[in-house]
Formats: C-alpha cells, sequence, structure tokens
C-alpha cells in the first residue's frame, strides 16, 4: 500500500505536494500487488474529495480512494460501484477514536448500508484500523503504525507484535453481534 500521507499532513497543518505523489507513485504501480491511496483531504467535503480523484493519473485498478466516515454513506456506496480496486475508510475529527462508541455506531451503519446494497463483502480497507481486527466488521486489510511506534516496549518485539496481529482475522461478512475470535496458536 503506498500511503498518501494526508493524515499526517493533516495532523502537521502542512499541505501535502500531490504532483510529487504521483510520480513517487508511479515506479511503485508496476508492481501488480502493489496499491496506492489516491490524493485525499481529512475534514474536506465531499465535493473537493471527488474533485481530487478525478486528478489521479493513475486509473482505478491499483487504488483505492478514501471514504472519511464524516461524509454521506450514499459516497461511500458510489465508491464502491464506481470500479475501484478496494475503498479506504478513513476517521476524521469526529471519529478520530477508533472503536469509541460514535465510531462503532457509525461504522454498524456504513457497514449495515453496504451489506443491504451489495449483499457480499467489498474489498474495504481500514485505515489506523488494527485495533478492528478479530470484531464484527469484515475488512479485506487493515493498517497501522503500532509496530513502528511500540516495538520498543518492554515484552515487545517486531517479530511478536506482527505475529500478534497475523493470528487475528476479520469476519468474512458483517453481523452487527461482537463475537471474539479464539485466538489461533
Amino acid at each position: 500500500m503506498l500511503d498518501n500521507g494526508a493524515f499526517s499532513a493533516w495532523k502537521a497543518k502542512k499541505p501535502v505536494n500531490w504532483p510529487r505523489f504521483y510520480d513517487w507513485c508511479d515506479k511503485w504501480l508496476d508492481y501488480p500487488n502493489t496499491w496506492a491511496i489516491p490524493p485525499d483531504v481529512i475534514d474536506a467535503g465531499s465535493q473537493e474529495q471527488d474533485a481530487l480523484l478525478r486528478e489521479w493519473p493513475h486509473g482505478k485498478r491499483q487504488a483505492a480512494p478514501v471514504w472519511h466516515m464524516d461524509e454521506p454513506v450514499s459516497r461511500l456506496l458510489r465508491l464502491i460501484d464506481d470500479g475501484w480496486s478496494r475503498v479506504c475508510i478513513g476517521s476524521t475529527a469526529e471519529y478520530r477514536v477508533v472503536m469509541s462508541p460514535a465510531w462503532q455506531a457509525r461504522m454498524d451503519e456504513a457497514w449495515t448500508s453496504i451489506i443491504q446494497t451489495f449483499r457480499r463483502t467489498p474489498p474495504i480497507h481500514m485505515l489506523r484500523g488494527m485495533q478492528c481486527a478479530g470484531r464484527r466488521w469484515p475488512f479485506a486489510s487493515l493498517d497501522s503504525t503500532d509496530v513502528a511506534r511500540n516495538h520498543y516496549l518492554p515484552h515487545q518485539t517486531p517479530r511478536g507484535m506482527v505475529d500478534r496481529w497475523d493470528r487475528v482475522q476479520c469476519p468474512p461478512r458483517f453481523s452487527h453481534e461482537y463475537q471474539e475470535q479464539l485466538e489461533i496458536v
């Protein structure tokens, strides 16, 4: 995954140089298993997000646009239906705390709409979402900076952390009922 840096830019209150990002992606997207997150701006409106997607020069095959949780669910459904290889979900100021009650309610609303509209689970990637692994939402993939930021803590090794995350999978189908995944040993 080639991350566009929008979250870091948002936190630092700095703009992203999108043409430079396009150029950087160009060489990596030759690898068939690589995909990129096209430009997005956290806390911008849907119209601005869609305008940025129209500027994306690399097509939909290896790209995953971001639906921000404060945007209409109808935009998420449209992105899924538009032929992108996958869609990312990103938290926003209102939903910045992953797994908070507000975040969970919004995620349940989004997944209910997804399943009602498409029946099958489309490929959805959760940004900053490793703690969602093993929960009720059927994400195709998740990411986090957990290992990079926390590998130095006592009793933590990068390999141990990666192995722990790899043992937990998301369910194949959405259910409002949370069933804890048993540890794979």
